[in-house]
């Protein structure tokens, strides 16, 4: 039987998946377990936030479509202020500071698929908002961002051996903890990493080998 030649984008919000809902015309087909958009060969999936919820919805993804690719998206804070609001990067490697590994105790590293010739950055993926700046301070030290899903997503792929790749907005530095400021960021920035995506990142999807 022909292999699928579907993408599945995860996002954890509406806020943040609007624009690609919008611009690829997404249609939506599912309203449980997940809010699910689709056309053609393209599928968005709103999993909510968080690892449990991205996990869940990677899974369900990866059983329902056989993607060739899962792209998780959206927005990020930065660990410190060497990075701007509304900057993108590819992210190369995840750190999972909350789930060390048992026996060793060290912090618990995923290693994402990635395209050449993107500004990259490694992630960290925590359970919970890391809005405290002495808190991002202590990340900066290993990792570029933080975010609430991407650990879970590239975990979920490698279980269904589906490919893996990360895109990360900037929406809040150390100097932004209050949730307004940053909704309000993810609303100025989600439109022009929209259009990134898809000039830039599709581009060199249509040229993956379908597995």
């Amino acid at each position: 039987m022909e292999k699928s030649s579907v993408t599945a984008l995860v996002m954890a919000t509406m806020i943040e998946a609007k624009p690609f809902i919008l611009g690829m015309a997404l249609e939506k087909c599912e309203g449980r377990p997940f809010p699910l958009f689709k056309k053609d060969n393209t599928c968005l999936v709103i999993s909510g936030i968080g690892k449990a919820n991205a996990a869940m919805a990677t899974a369900y993804c990866c059983q329902i479509f056989d993607p060739i690719c899962i792209c998780n998206l959206g927005a990020a804070g930065a660990a410190d202020a060497n990075h701007t609001l509304g900057e993108i990067f590819h992210i190369n490697k995840v750190l999972e500071n909350d789930r060390p590994e048992l026996m060793s105790g060290r912090t618990r590293v995923h290693t994402p698929h990635v395209f050449d010739d993107f500004p990259a950055a490694t992630l960290s993926t925590s359970d919970r908002p890391i809005l405290d700046p002495e808190e991002r301070k202590k990340i900066s030290k290993n990792a570029d961002l933080i975010d609430m899903e991407g650990a879970s997503v590239v975990q979920a792929c490698k279980i269904f051996e589906r490919k893996c790749y990360i895109f990360k907005f900037v929406s809040d530095t150390p100097e932004h903890t209050n949730g307004k400021d940053i909704l309000k960021s993810i609303r100025l920035y989600r439109t022009p990493f929209y259009d990134f995506f898809l000039k830039s990142v599709m581009p060199a999807i249509s040229r993956l080998t379908i597995p």
